[in-house]
């Protein structure tokens, strides 16, 4: 920090007697700027300035919220909130501005009540960019306002030049730190901040219905920070770094929560197994965790649940699981305790949680769904009834007298209500007053409210929030509550990560990471594609989908999976299979990259072979059709055989017929029940009976399958790799006669 002609002592009230505050409305319209929309950070409080007359754009439409702010301009903009005189000035002379400069009239006023930093040789040095320390100082100056206490900063010192004023403007609820414990005293202010530091500057003083309340009387209101299904796409952290910053440094209360699955979906899990995802999550400040079903992608392998267990230990916050039992699994002896904890330690795993906020008690308990015993690999990990340990946790949370609980959870908002999901269990178990959800990768611009029981009966509201997948979105939700702990208001919207700067920070902890996957991502494996190796999903407008439908992506694979198989036995493999939930992405045009390929299988699975009857490959294919024409992530893409089934039928009566290639005839021939087969197909779906796939766990139980252990997304690429043509369209090896053929192919 330069040299200052006046040293800082008290805060003046001078402004008091000589300026008006202007009053600002909310903003009731869109902002007219083509960089800021609803749900940025600084939406509201640049969209109400700007309405106001108090702020402007560039001439290009813009407002640049990211942009520095200079000194000048924060000299003029809090000069004009004050309605200070700026005509009318003592006319001080500065040594590097003219008093014709635009911000000398401003910038005078400011020094005139002790607002504006002068530097020893007298400059002011107005295009200088001006830090959060800098800008403490001007506002708590010029507002008058004075400090009693010592702020939580450690960046500020008590005997710092900035710590009377920061604390002046937290105490006032005007400003929070970066984080917890940093104010960031030195950061460069951005000019979407500037606007949220001057509305809650005009709604604390002017005591605008808008004001930021904290703990006031009977109420309390919690803001939640919250992402799910973030899936190794580490890259995007930074960006997400951003957003969680700017969010602390305007709000009050803040709690940060992941909704699971970090694990899977990228080359950064590939290659460093949740070590990059932890260190970058560890940075940012999470205060919770709840394990999502990828995050147990890794028990069947080798080294087991090794690497969770260390991503679990490393972490500067705590996991919630009310109804996951680690204890059978002797990698997480010690971390884990079915217990609710009053004072959590980071790297545990409890039951639930207490987090004492501004003298406030928050209840945080976990639930993971229980289908990852169907769609992971969780070896020794269990799982219990997740209607049952909600009811429990919420018990033990009014018993411990915390009446504010959130569920965080990895059940999936409105998923299969088989299994789990968050809405009926805000409608089963009384006391739970938000749910911060994932599993299903929704997107609920806002909160959904549920506000009956399950037999139509009025509850206190419940909010349900997720935040949709792939660290897109940062999730926050604003949640009043009164004395009894009862939701009284809220508000929750989405940012979007996409427009949001990358954190310098988080940039430099990504890079030794993002090196290495660069190297690997960008090896070009030696085949070109001339078309797209499409991967559908499902939409409104087509049920299309490698989930329910047969795709040259999924014949590819599988035609790798036999061919490999084969070379590996004796035995004749009829067949393979793939499941098409285990299909991640497309392949663009162009020459294919490992990374790529690695994308279209992240999950580490292995090729097994496995002895089967025909009457139980027919139930499999029952189970893989059970959804159609809709969705099924064990919708069981096929090499070596074809399957005709009738979507319209009763499910479990729905396959019509199923024939494999006699290599000795060269034709298609039925199955028969009571004949046993060799298929191969991914460790996954054979060892675990992943999907659904009990037909094919029992044989595995029976000593009927063998893993090779040779990786998936290897033999897919020795598969291009064999190619002399890559086919991109499909071969009619699974029709449903209930739809016309696909195309003249198909037909025949």
């Amino acid at each position: 920090m330069k040299n200052k002609r006046n040293k800082f002592y008290v805060a003046t009230a001078a402004v008091a007697a000589t300026a008006t505050m202007v009053a600002v409305a909310p903003a009731l319209a869109a902002s007219s700027f083509s960089d800021v929309k609803a749900g940025d950070a600084h939406y509201e409080a640049i969209a109400a300035l700007h309405e106001a007359g108090i702020i402007s754009g560039y001439p290009d439409g813009t407002f640049k919220p990211n942009a520095n702010v200079t000194r000048g301009q924060a000299a003029k903009i809090i000069a004009g909130v004050l309605s200070l005189d700026t005509k009318n000035v003592e006319n001080p002379e500065f040594a590097d501005i003219p008093k014709s400069h635009q911000y000398y009239g401003p910038i005078a006023a400011l020094a005139a009540v002790d607002a504006m930093e002068i530097y020893e040789d007298n400059t002011i040095e107005p295009n200088e960019v001006i830090t959060r320390g800098e800008l403490a100082y001007m506002i708590s100056q010029a507002l008058g306002l004075n400090a009693e206490g010592e702020s939580p900063f450690k960046d500020v010192p008590a005997d710092s030049d900035y710590a009377y004023f920061v604390t002046a403007l937290y105490e006032a609820g005007i400003a929070q730190g970066i984080s917890e414990t940093e104010f960031g005293v030195e950061n460069n202010v951005k000019r979407g901040q500037l606007a949220t530091f001057i509305l809650n500057a005009i709604n604390t003083l002017t005591e605008q219905p808008e004001t930021p309340v904290e703990t006031t009387g009977d109420t309390f209101k919690l803001s939640i920070l919250h992402v799910n299904d973030t899936h190794a796409r580490t890259n995007e952290m930074p960006k997400l770094a951003t957003a969680v910053k700017e969010q602390r440094a305007t709000k009050e209360n803040v709690l940060a929560l992941h909704g699971g699955d970090a694990f899977s979906g990228t080359l950064y899990f590939n290659e460093f197994h949740g070590k990059a995802d932890l260190e970058l999550l560890n940075e940012i400040g999470f205060d919770a965790m709840v394990f999502g079903n990828h995050e147990f992608d890794l028990g069947s392998s080798a080294e087991g649940h090794q690497a969770l267990a260390d991503f679990v230990k490393g972490a500067k916050f705590s996991f919630v699981s009310a109804n996951v039992d680690f204890s059978a699994d002797d990698k997480f002896t010690g971390l884990f305790t079915d217990l609710v904890a009053s004072e959590p330690e980071n790297g545990k795993i409890y039951s639930g949680i207490v987090k004492e906020i501004n003298g406030e008690k928050v209840g945080i308990f976990g639930l993971t769904t229980e289908e990852t015993l169907d769609i992971a690999s969780p070896d020794k990990v269990t799982f219990s009834n997740y209607i049952e340990e909600a009811k429990k946790a919420v018990a033990a949370f009014e018993g411990m007298g915390v009446n504010k609980i959130v569920a965080l959870t990895h059940i999936g908002y409105n998923d299969n209500p088989n299994v789990d999901n968050d809405i009926l269990l805000a409608k089963n178990v009384p006391g739970i007053d938000v749910i911060v959800g994932g599993h299903d990768h929704t997107k609920l611009d806002e909160p959904f409210v549920v506000d009956t029981n399950t037999v139509g009966e009025a509850k206190d509201a419940t909010l349900i929030v997720q935040a949709n997948e792939y660290v897109k979105y940062l999730g926050t939700l604003d949640v009043t509550f009164d004395d009894k702990g009862v939701v009284t208001e809220y508000e929750g919207k989405l940012i979007d990560l996409g427009k949001v700067a990358e954190d310098e920070a988080l940039v430099k902890l990504l890079a030794p990471y993002k090196a290495k996957v660069d190297e690997v991502n960008n090896k070009e494996i030696g085949v070109t594609l001339t078309e797209a190796l499409a991967n559908p999903r499902a939409s409104e407008s087509s049920l299309e989908s490698v989930r329910s439908n047969e795709t040259a992506l999924g014949n590819i694979i599988t035609d790798g999976m036999l061919a490999k198989a084969q070379q590996y036995t004796d035995k004749t493999v009829v067949m393979a299979l793939q499941n098409g939930g285990g299909i991640r992405e497309a392949i663009p045009a162009g020459n294919i990259t490992v990374g790529q390929v690695i994308s279209v299988l992240p999950f580490g699975n292995t090729l097994a072979l496995m002895d089967v009857t025909g009457a139980e490959l027919k139930t499999a294919f029952e189970i893989s059709v059970k959804n159609a024409p809709k969705e099924n992530g064990g919708f069981l893409h096929i090499a070596g055989a074809k399957l005709q089934y009738d979507s319209s039928k009763e499910v479990g009566s729905r396959v019509v017929s199923i024939e494999y290639f006699d290599k000795a005839t060269g034709k298609y021939v039925a199955l028969e029940d009571d004949k046993t087969y060799t298929v191969a197909t991914n460790a996954f779906t054979a060892k675990q009976g992943g999907d659904g796939y009990d037909v094919f766990k029992k044989a595995y139980d029976e000593g009927r399958v063998t893993d090779l252990g040779l990786s998936d997304w290897e033999n897919f690429q020795e598969q291009l790799l064999s190619l002399k043509e890559v086919k991109t369209t499909t071969e009619g090896r699974i029709v449903d006669i209930a739809k016309p053929a696909q195309s003249e192919e198909q037909a025949k």
